[in-house]
């Protein structure tokens, strides 16, 4: 992979790192800034995204007659790896824009492109993924909500779980069974569901960080239009493999310059705890800065397959354990530094980086189970691409 930019590539990425100066808050993302919290930080998210979408940086790949811009996957890049580097938030509609766009773009009919496609753009429609189920995460196909067709209607009965922005959605992307003789794979249809319809219960997940960005969700007698079928009926399983291919998308250069931040951070903060000296310390530093490097160089493996045109393949669950054991072993490590002071979190006047460092620790631990647990990645690489038997 070629990693030098043409100069037309080095202009956009110089207007994207100019809008994140001009337009983020003072401090953002320095040591001691302390982050917004609740309706402040909503009420900065709605602007923030507005922002993006004014200077055309929402749904840059989507093609032009959608309000894209064709971006290139360099484009992408480059300005994902900004964002990252800025430490700078994601729109608000990240769900709507890299999951519900592009397969509507792909799948779905021109009424339903034409009600949706410039409101999930603009960030007036926000959206949540209804896929989840208590019993069906990482197997997915075992799903269970059911959904029974009534002349020009669904009828929708079941439950999902680990529903990102589910409180704070508009429109719900959401996978049903509507055969259940046939096998699981097949069976399944795909349905736009407006958040509003009677019936929808939605119930926050109080989280170890004391966020709550989940929600568990419950459909009694949801009456769900014909005409908000995507795809054919029973045919949902190919659909849903579109969403899923663009929720891991192209963030190697983002992932790699998160990572690198967060090295950079702990580096700095075993300097200012007077560990430095420590020898134990030093070897773990040293440790992180190769897992780092092997990390890096491992993602940007996965998307040169991207620019050659080919499919992302087995190879991405390598990289998918690498950088959330990765995180988890560098938060791990800040906390530990702080020795008694870890006690001290966000409210603290005497909080080490107010506290910030605790809140990451906790969040990291979902990392080894959202977009497929460790374990099931690790079952990936042992039959895909090591070619070892099933185990029974």
């Amino acid at each position: 992979m070629d990693l030098n930019y043409s100069p037309e590539q080095e202009r956009f990425r110089e207007r994207v790192r100019s809008f994140l100066k001009a337009n983020l808050p003072a401090g953002w993302g320095a040591a001691g800034y302390v982050p917004l919290r609740g309706q402040a930080y909503l009420e900065f998210m709605r602007d923030w995204t507005k922002r993006l979408a004014d200077n055309g940086f929402l749904g840059m790949s989507w093609p032009k007659e959608y309000g894209g811009r064709d971006a290139s996957q360099i484009e992408m890049a480059i300005f994902n790896e900004e964002m990252a580097r800025h430490r700078a938030p994601g729109p608000i509609n990240i769900i709507g824009l890299t999951m519900a766009g592009p397969t509507l773009i792909v799948h779905g009919t021109a009424e339903q492109k034409r009600r949706h496609l410039s409101k999930t753009l603009s960030g007036e429609q926000m959206w949540c993924q209804g896929f989840s189920e208590p019993g069906a995460g990482s197997d997915l196909a075992a799903l269970k909500t059911r959904a029974e067709l009534r002349g020009d209607e669904f009828i929708v009965n079941g439950q999902k779980v680990w529903t990102s922005g589910a409180h704070l959605a508009d429109w719900c992307f959401l996978l049903v069974r509507t055969d259940p003789s046939a096998p699981k794979h097949r069976g399944i249809s795909y349905l736009l569901v407006d958040m509003k319809t009677p019936g929808i219960t939605v119930r926050p997940l109080r989280q170890i960080s004391g966020e709550a960005e989940f929600n568990e969700m419950f459909f009694e007698d949801v009456r769900v239009p014909r005409e908000n079928l995507v795809g054919k009926l029973n045919d949902g399983w190919r659909v849903a493999m579109t969403t899923l291919s663009n929720e891991r998308g192209t963030m190697a250069f983002a992932l790699a310059a998160r990572f690198e931040n967060t090295f950079n951070e702990v580096a700095e903060l075993c300097r200012q705890m007077g560990a430095a000296q420590n020898p134990v310390a030093r070897q773990q530093i040293a440790q992180f800065y190769i897992d780092l490097q092997a990390l890096k160089y491992s993602l940007y493996r996965d998307f040169s397959k991207l620019l050659r045109g080919d499919t992302p393949g087995p190879e991405g669950s390598i990289s998918k354990i690498r950088w959330s054991e990765l995180d988890q072993r560098m938060e791990e490590f800040a906390v530990a530094l702080q020795g008694a002071g870890a006690q001290l979190t966000h409210g603290a006047s005497y909080a080490i980086d107010s506290g910030r460092w605790q809140i990451q620790l906790l969040r990291s631990r979902s990392a080894t189970i959202g977009a497929g647990t460790s374990e099931i990645h690790r079952n990936t690489i042992a039959q895909r691409i090591l070619g070892m038997p099933r185990g029974h």
